[in-house]
């Protein structure tokens, strides 16, 4: 259940020493056809990194014959120079596989401001194309090749309602925050499509799984999820179907960088309903699950509901428009705030385990929003403290 998953696609990831670990950091997806169909969308931040503006060039005609992907250095904030490396790689790559260099992607992962190791990356590349399988350990050991604080590898499938496949890997754990998050994502499928139903079954995907995820409210500069079609099965799907199975394993994937959140010892769904607009039910939602003191409260086990409610009064009006008097909290089933006013006891509710539930009524319409996020533990500030060094 991976990249491999679907017909057509072979993957590999190696230990290249771009990590002193000597842990698995470069990985390699190809799409070996007959279709090199390819959308992509990538970070949301102004500043971008290098290996996101070549693939956002390269993927602009809707192809891509391949991935590479390295963990251990982010290429961010490198200047000229840093571009050129990207480039470099994806000719270095498309050499490999007698392809072209603009049909290659490239994603990079780690420390911003480094320059990679182009000797040590371009090897692992080598390295990497030599085993490239089809096997489902080959989508493994890619998974496996692009984890940074990740605890576990992150991959996916499915299979539509007329037999096509789609697959996927993905690696995040913190800078978890909309657009996307600090994310790479490759999602595969052997569906026969054409590149205008790629990109739209995709961004219809995104909207409502990796952006739904907001771990810490902070953006990465590397984040990238690109779809590959094969067209391997000669199975021909419509954009619905297409949709449908790229948000399923989307939603899965986005689920587990959640899951793997750096530190967390809970995940948190916050559900808003009854809001006016989707717009405003996903503003209260992003607003609570980006409160400090929300986050806290839960990793303590302290279902605080003022917290909750104030942090819903911190949308504007124009924004989210509902009567604060109104308003009403439960928290994994239990109404601890009701119209506004004190519920049901909150030592009624177990925060023991591992999902917490927050769903928040608006009473002012008919809309809904939900956005997942974590607690915020020591864990993640001494993890996050110590990154660089």
């Amino acid at each position: 259940m991976s990249v491999t998953t679907p017909q057509g696609f072979r993957a590999a990831g190696v230990p290249a020493g771009l990590k002193s670990t000597g842990a698995p950091d470069v990985a390699l997806v190809v799409n070996d056809g007959p279709l090199d169909v390819a959308a992509a969308v990538f970070t949301g931040n102004r500043v971008q990194a290098a290996p996101v503006q070549w693939s956002r060039q390269a993927v602009a005609d809707g192809r891509a014959t391949a991935v590479v992907l390295n963990s251990g250095g982010a290429n961010a904030c490198t200047g000229p120079e840093g571009f050129a490396d990207s480039h470099r790689t994806a000719e270095h790559v498309a050499a490999l596989l007698e392809a072209s260099a603009q049909d290659v992607l490239v994603c990079s992962t780690g420390l911003i401001g480094v320059r990679l190791p182009m000797d040590t990356l371009l090897a692992g590349t080598d390295a990497a194309a030599a085993v490239l399988g089809a096997d489902a350990a080959s989508g493994e050991a890619a998974a496996h090749a692009i984890m940074t604080t990740d605890t576990v590898a992150k991959t996916a499938s499915t299979t539509t309602a007329s037999g096509a496949v789609v697959g996927g890997i993905a690696k995040g754990a913190g800078m978890l925050a909309p657009q996307l998050a600090t994310m790479l994502v490759v999602l595969t499928t052997d569906a026969v499509v054409d590149a205008t139903t790629a990109d739209a079954a995709l961004r219809a995907a995104t909207a409502v799984t990796f952006d739904r995820v907001d771990s810490d409210a902070c953006m990465s500069t590397n984040d990238t999820v690109i779809l590959l079609a094969s067209g391997a099965s000669g199975i021909e799907v419509s954009l619905e179907e297409l949709a449908d199975g790229v948000r399923e394993v989307s939603g899965v994937l986005a689920r587990a960088l959640v899951a793997d959140a750096e530190g967390a010892s809970h995940d948190v769904h916050v559900v808003v309903t009854s809001a006016t607009t989707e717009v405003a039910a996903l503003a209260v939602a992003r607003e609570i699950s980006r409160s400090n003191l929300v986050k806290t409260a839960i990793a303590g086990n302290d279902p605080n509901w003022g917290r909750i409610v104030a942090a819903a009064g911190c949308v504007p009006e124009s924004v989210a428009p509902y009567d604060p008097a109104q308003l009403s909290v439960r928290v994994n089933g239990v109404q601890v705030c009701r119209a506004g006013e004190v519920g049901e006891p909150r030592e009624l509710v177990d925060m023991t385990p591992r999902e917490t539930l927050v769903e928040v009524d608006l009473a002012a319409g008919t809309a809904t929003g939900d956005i997942w996020t974590n607690d915020l533990t020591h864990a993640y500030v001494e993890e996050n403290s110590a990154y660089s060094s």
